[in-house]
């Protein structure tokens, strides 16, 4: 077993790719399409100290159709991952440790974060900003490098946005090391880059996420970043700045960097957005916020990420565009994260969202899923069965759904002591569970999906 806490249990990676059908249910016949999952799976024995950010991506995904389904998991083809397998072992170190001399690159693009269904094509995207790799579906096959024509001036960071209505997607990239610190960009429906623009931050942030709506996007420029103490003595450790101002900026959709309006907000630090919505003069956003991200003190019941503590509350801020007013609510104070809604409505003023509902443990884990009511701060649970854990939902809306939640909440649960994983299907008007369909092997511990619907 590895000293490594991330290379163990629910983290303990699969050896290889796979394909097989998913036998022993049968799935709705209204379920049409492909669910698909992003996680680090290192390919090789890593070098020196791993961390859950560090291993290779690699997707999982079930594609249902008629009332069955097939199961494919695929390594992502990076860069990276290419030299390492012609050199026939790990060239990379992790975040946690010195780049090592003679390596490609500083750090490893491994594209295993986030993906995002845009013009055809599956984009896994990295939380650390990096360049975006488009894959086939229901193939999982790796096309390659998405640089959208060659005109993407850097990277693209994970959770970039796809607006259903026009097709566009917007995205923004940050650097930890050079200026600009923080761009802004759109990408038409048919990936043309429109624009990218520098936007003016205090100094190298780790931004996660973005909302967007109609008419603007909003940016979350919030002062988590590297603990500049410990980079003096040349070692990585993430640090947040409470004297620095926590800031919401809200851009028009095709605007320049120099219109951004901005608001400041509450020292919080937020990795995910539920959704932002236009009300008259007003920009609402809703998100997952942690109003202590690095706390001085914490028990074996505050779920961590190493130093991060992961308690996030339900949050929505109103931003008045006219008078430059914010006001701030907490809807609820259960902790949830990897929060999802109808996509083919993002950005409008939706009414349900689906979360993971954070188990009282150190290690990150959920232990339940949650249907929000936005319009009243309540939720629904949906408990994960005794002994699994659940991964992110994702949204599946049935063929001719007639209303928003008209649909499913599908994702994977796990059971380290089962050793098995199973797609789960649960109707998401009357949370009852549909279909528990048992998957071929165990899936680890993994990070963003996504629901592309009749592919």
């Amino acid at each position: 077993m590895s000293e490594y806490p991330y290379l163990q249990g629910e983290h303990t990676p699969v050896t290889g790719e796979a394909e097989a059908s998913v036998l022993k249910a049968e799935l709705p016949k209204d379920l049409v399409g492909t669910f698909a999952r992003n996680s680090p799976n290192p390919r090789f024995e890593p070098l020196g100290k791993y961390h859950w950010f560090d291993g290779d991506g690699m997707v999982h995904a079930v594609s249902v159709r008629d009332a069955a389904a097939t199961y494919r998991a695929r390594w992502i083809q990076t860069d990276g991952l290419r030299a390492e397998v012609e050199a026939g072992k790990a060239l990379f170190t992790g975040i946690l440790e010195k780049p090592r001399p003679g390596a490609p690159a500083p750090l490893k693009d491994t594209a295993n974060t986030d993906l995002v269904w845009h013009n055809g094509k599956l984009l896994a995207l990295w939380w650390l900003s990096g360049t975006p790799c488009a894959l086939a579906l229901p193939s999982l096959e790796t096309i390659g490098p998405e640089r959208f024509n060659g005109a993407l001036p850097r990277t693209m960071a994970a959770h970039a946005k796809v607006d259903a209505a026009s097709g566009e997607l917007m995205f923004f990239e940050f650097s930890l090391f050079k200026a600009p610190f923080y761009r802004y960009g759109v990408v038409s429906k048919t990936g043309e880059l429109l624009s990218c623009e520098a936007i003016d931050v205090a100094g190298p942030r780790i931004p996660h996420d973005i909302a967007i709506t109609p008419r603007f996007t909003v940016l979350l420029d919030l002062p988590l970043g590297w603990d500049t103490a410990a980079l003096a003595a040349g070692k990585r450790r993430i640090g947040f700045d409470r004297e620095s101002p926590s800031r919401l900026g809200v851009i028009p959709r095709h605007g320049k960097g120099s219109q951004v309006k901005w608001f400041t907000i509450s020292p919080c630090y937020a990795y995910h957005t539920v959704n932002a919505y236009e009300d008259g003069p007003n920009v609402v956003l809703v998100a997952c916020a942690i109003d202590d991200p690095i706390p001085s003190k914490r028990d074996e019941k505050t779920p961590m990420l190493d130093t991060i503590a992961l308690v996030p509350k339900l949050r929505k801020w109103t931003m008045n565009l006219e008078t430059g007013a914010v006001k701030e609510e907490t809807l609820d104070d259960t902790p949830s994260e990897f929060p999802r809604t109808n996509e083919a409505i993002q950005g409008q003023r939706v009414q349900f969202s689906y979360h993971g509902r954070m188990a009282p443990r150190e290690a990150m884990m959920f232990d339940a899923l949650l249907k929000y009511d936005l319009a009243k701060g309540t939720h629904r649970t949906v408990d994960v069965p005794k002994g699994w854990y659940a991964g992110e939902p994702s949204f599946a809306p049935r063929v001719d759904a007639k209303g928003e939640d008209d649909g499913y909440i599908v994702t994977v649960i796990s059971s380290v002591e089962a050793n098995a994983s199973e797609f789960w299907v649960v109707d998401a008007q009357t949370l009852d569970t549909v279909t528990r369909a048992p998957l071929p092997r165990r899936i680890p511990i993994g990070f963003h999906s996504t629901w592309v619907r009749g592919v």
